[in-house]
């Protein structure tokens, strides 16, 4: 089993969610987060005070996939979610070994 990390622009996650349910995926986690990389820092101006953008939103998808289907899903958010600006896009796979279907708390 695998989980795929995606980090894509909030704007592309309509086109990602609906393709990876046309492909059978059953559920996926979605957070709104922020990060910065090698984007241009930029200058903006709220209420009279100037302040540096360092951190742009973005949407990070989590999903777990069986092996067999996680080239199929990697494909499918790559083709839904490409923004095409340089470091905008992220999707990391990493291996699960156990994920178990209920917690008790």
């Amino acid at each position: 089993m695998k989980k795929i990390d995606a980090v894509i622009k909030l704007s592309r996650l309509p086109e990602a969610q609906e393709a990876l349910e046309e492909v059978g995926t059953d559920g996926m986690t979605v957070c709104e987060v922020k990060g910065f990389g090698r984007h241009n820092r930029y200058t903006e101006t709220y209420r009279g005070s100037e302040y540096t953008v360092d951190f742009l939103p973005t949407i990070k998808i989590d999903l777990l996939v069986g092996d067999q289907n996680t080239e199929r899903a990697l494909k499918v958010i790559i083709n839904a979610a490409k923004s095409g600006n340089l470091g905008g896009d992220k999707v990391f796979i990493s291996n699960v070994e156990e994920a178990p279907y209920a917690l008790a708390i």
